[in-house]
C-alpha cells in the first residue's frame, strides 16, 4: 500500500508492506500529472515500512526512470535496507537528479527543504 502526498514542485510516497505494480501505477500518474503542470519535480520514498516489492515493480521503475530522465530535480529516499539504498544509486544512472539516501524521514525532508 502507498500513500501520496503531493505538493508544489514535490511528490511524496510512503510504502506499508508490499509495494505492487498497481500502487507504482498509481505514483506514475501523480508524476506525469505533475511533470505536464509544473515541470521537474522533486521526489520524497519512505521506503522505511517497505515489506518487499515484486518484480513488476522493479522492472517498472527501471522503464520510468528512464522515460523520465530530466523530470526530476532531487531524490530523497528514506530506506535502512542495503538493497533498496543499492536500488536506489542505479537508478542514478538513468536520472539525471541527485538521488540522496537518508536513515530518517527528518533528515530527507531537510535536505529537500533546503536545496534551492
Amino acid at each position: 500500500m502507498i500513500v501520496i502526498d503531493h505538493q508544489p514542485s514535490r511528490v511524496g510516497v510512503s510504502v506499508f508492506g508490499e509495494f505492487t505494480l498497481a500502487d507504482y501505477k498509481e505514483f506514475e500518474e501523480v508524476v506525469n500529472f505533475k511533470v505536464k503542470f509544473e515541470g521537474p519535480v522533486d521526489l520524497y520514498f519512505d521506503l522505511s515500512q517497505m515489506a518487499d516489492l515484486t518484480i513488476d515493480v522493479a522492472w517498472e521503475e527501471i522503464k520510468f526512470s528512464r522515460a523520465h530522465a530530466n523530470d526530476f530535480k532531487r531524490v530523497a529516499v528514506v530506506t535502512d535496507s542495503q538493497w533498496v539504498t543499492w536500488s536506489a544509486w542505479l537508478s542514478q544512472t538513468f536520472v539525471n537528479a541527485d538521488v540522496e539516501v537518508f536513515d530518517n524521514a527528518e533528515e530527507a525532508k531537510s535536505w529537500l527543504d533546503a536545496a534551492p
